[in-house]
């Protein structure tokens, strides 16, 4: 009798235990990527696409065509392998391993694996045939001498570099441009007719004609000559193309944005809260042009009800529309020094969505109920209809706690409600301290210009009690959200930051013994004891040395569906919901509350929690990429400022020691360049990573991570966005006397 394990299976009629998901996806679905895994599982042998198509029963163009795209995609995944026969396989991911490729300035770089294992060592002869972002195919070759993997490329997945921006060099005949972006270190050769009209120096666009191998450098042609090196807003051109940043809409987008009017229509109005006399109020920053966000408060026995209305950005932008595909393509809107790149057309994010004063607009409101100790005890969502009374800035709502006459009397109506507001963040204030989250004293600059986009000056961006304000209370919402979704049991999207990795916590633990200092918790401490290690510090001359140690033995923060908790804000669960005009992963947490608000069953939602892993990466990813552009963009500007300052002295403050010498970020002018250990004479420089400090071999001179130093500009590079500093002699001399004081004050 033979085996019904045995028995082939007829994959014409087997059901798709994922065609329902499928179906609320596509109009014609096709099997499911898991389908197509099992197929290949019990054939057991590569087949090719024909023969796949004909394993389904597939036959129309359409379905064939899908067929195509959905095989590719898993190629490009890492899910299949196209051999050299033209068929599919499945990968056996212990020998196998798919991810992307991260460049290295010097030529090197890793590959950060797709299932989170720490990443590969990629040489400087596989990189020869890569470029930054690629994704591959490799297997582990062997182990170098520091005990990382070393891999060698099987297959290259997918170019993810088609477009570079750099400046066009000629040498001895030949065109090439070097990218901008100094993870991609290949020089792109160009053809002397594909040049096109650029000169020598300028700033271009390069589309990639031939990818790199490794024997050839890449090729392409200029489609797009950007201007002169120093040109005004150059900076900001430059890191857009740079780091692929979407910043044009598309043609079908723009057809969707015509149905837009300018006032919200009535029938949008109706079945909604009316929260029109509620005196909400935003407060931002003096330069904010889209708003969120608005707050109101009224004291009640037991404590006070807290409603934060947010922009109810879901109701314009359908699922899978044109609006939400480039919504999600961006992720996040991107600030760089009085310039953005919107996640949403200025017709909805400074228009029909922004909470603009004295105007109708539609909500999500989280409406809070918090005890007299600051604690929140039930809450609840809602769609609402409102008016924002006033547009505050951070600014006003300062002097309006502090008591200044003239805005107090300015805003005289809302009076009021404006102190509950600040009655209630004193409270919520003492239950954030006694829950233990880390509140640690950072420091943020901004850039004033002047006339042609010249930097005047730069100056810190002072953080006063309103600001932390609205924080507190969008945590409290964030918080809100994340508990109602987890209640729910619907696929969302969270806010993860994980407890420092062990590896952390060992570097930290040994710095903080070796400055006779303890972190309580053991192998876990919590945000706590972090906080109060903090306070125990304060008034020490190395208080900000200590602060910086602890800053950066943090885990990065991520999107995720997974419940792990955010360790700095010491809760459980925690969400984005407050900014939907300018985040991704907002939006997709008010539409998954609207689906609960209209008593739909999970299972029902657009998203499922593989989906949402998914999206959490890409929105993580984008917010990297935003964050990285940005800091180009400042890395640049700090550079044209300084390019006049050359042989001037400064004083700073050490923000980082390496094994090539230590960054100094000077003291008024917030800006960072590089003491290289090459400039330190009359000694030879050991690095210590554990203590974050140089030290002299014969001198026993130390620098040290927060140490205070005076140094003289020498070098600034526009191109590699790089400040050179060195220490002035007399500095350098007198350098182990001052250390040896400094011990004496710490003693006492």
């Amino acid at each position: 009798m033979t085996s019904n394990a045995n028995k082939p299976i007829d994959f014409k009629t087997k059901s798709d235990p994922y065609a329902q998901r499928e179906a609320q996806k596509y109009e014609s679905p096709i099997p499911s990527r898991e389908l197509i895994l099992e197929l290949l599982e019990k054939i057991i042998k590569p087949l090719g696409r024909k023969q796949i198509a004909e394993e389904f029963g597939l036959e129309s163009p359409e379905d064939l065509e899908a067929l195509r795209r959905r095989l590719r995609a898993m190629e490009r995944d890492g899910q299949l392998l196209f051999n050299r026969r033209q068929k599919y396989c499945r990968i056996n991911q212990e020998d196998l391993i798919a991810g992307r490729v991260l460049g290295h300035a010097d030529g090197f770089g890793f590959m950060k694996p797709d299932d989170g294992s720490k990443d590969l060592f990629l040489s400087a002869r596989e990189m020869n045939a890569l470029m930054h972002n690629d994704r591959v195919l490799v297997n582990v070759a062997n182990m170098d001498r520091k005990g990382r993997r070393e891999a060698s490329v099987v297959q290259v997945l997918e170019r993810n570099t088609h477009q570079i921006v750099g400046r066009l060099f000629k040498e001895k005949g030949f065109y090439f441009v070097i990218p901008d972006n100094n993870k991609i270190t290949q020089d792109i050769l160009i053809p002397k007719e594909a040049c096109k009209k650029a000169k020598k120096g300028q700033v271009v666009v390069v589309e990639i004609l031939q990818q790199p191998t490794q024997r050839h450098q890449p090729i392409g042609e200029i489609v797009e000559i950007l201007g002169a090196h120093m040109a005004p807003g150059m900076e900001i051109d430059v890191a857009i193309r740079s780091h692929d940043l979407p910043f044009q809409w598309s043609k079908s987008l723009e057809k969707e944005l015509k149905s837009f009017k300018k006032d919200v229509p009535e029938s949008a109005k109706k079945g909604r809260i009316d929260l029109r006399k509620t005196p909400f109020v935003t407060i931002d920053g003096e330069d904010a042009r889209d708003f969120d966000d608005a707050v109101y408060c009224k004291k009640t026995p037991k404590g006070w009800k807290l409603l934060v209305a947010i922009a109810d950005v879901s109701h314009y932008v359908p699922v899978e529309s044109a609006l939400d595909k480039e919504a999600s393509n961006r992720s996040t809107s991107v600030y760089f020094p009085e310039h953005v790149i919107p996640m949403l057309p200025e017709v909805l994010s400074n228009g029909l969505c922004s909470l603009n004063p004295e105007v109708d607009r539609l909500c999500m409101v989280c409406e809070l109920y918090i005890d007299k100790q600051g604690k929140v005890f039930r809450s609840r969502f809602f769609e609402a209809v409102m008016r924002s009374h006033a547009r505050m800035t951070y600014t006003e709502m300062a002097q309006v706690i502090d008591g200044n006459k003239k805005t107090t009397k300015k805003y005289q109506q809302l009076l009021p409600d404006l102190q509950q507001l600040y009655a209630l963040y004193k409270a919520m204030r003492l239950a954030r301290k006694q829950r233990g989250t880390m509140d640690f004293d950072t420091q943020e600059s901004k850039i004033v210009f002047g006339k042609d986009r010249k930097i005047e000056q730069i100056v810190t961006i002072e953080r006063n009690d309103a600001h932390k304000l609205i924080e507190e209370f969008m945590i409290s919402a964030n918080k809100a959200a994340a508990t109602f979704l987890i209640r729910k049991k619907m696929p969302r999207l969270l806010r993860i930051h994980e407890q420092p990795n062990t590896e952390k916590l060992l570097t930290l633990h040994t710095f903080l013994n070796e400055m006779g200092l303890q972190l309580n918790g053991g192998d876990k401490p919590t945000p706590l004891d972090f906080m109060e290690l903090l306070t125990s510090v304060q008034g020490r001359v190395d208080a900000h040395l200590i602060q910086t140690v602890l800053l950066r033995s943090m885990s990065q923060a991520v999107y995720s569906p997974e419940t792990k908790g955010h360790f700095g804000l010491a809760l459980d669960a925690y969400t984005h919901f407050t900014s939907p005009i300018r985040r991704y992963p907002d939006l997709l947490v008010h539409r998954a509350i609207r689906h609960c608000l209209q008593n739909k069953p999970p299972e029902t939602f657009h998203y499922s929690f593989p989906q949402m892993l998914i999206l959490g990466e890409q929105c993580s990813a984008n917010e990297r990429r935003a964050d990285e552009a940005t800091r180009d963009v400042e890395s640049w500007l700090k550079c044209e400022y300084m390019l006049d300052k050359l042989g001037e002295t400064f004083l700073g403050i050490i923000s980082a020691v390496t094994s090539f010498g230590f960054f100094v970020e000077l003291s008024q002018v917030y800006v960072e360049g590089l003491v290289h250990i090459s400039s330190l004479p009359h000694d030879y420089f050991h690095f210590d990573p554990t203590s974050h400090q140089l030290k002299g071999e014969r001198t026993g001179v130390c620098y040290r991570l927060g140490d205070i130093v005076t140094i003289k500009v020498v070098r600034v590079s526009l191109d590699d966005k790089k400040i050179d500093f060195e220490l002035p002699q007399s500095t350098q001399k007198t350098r182990s006397h001052k250390r040896k004081k400094k011990k004496n004050i710490l003693k006492k």
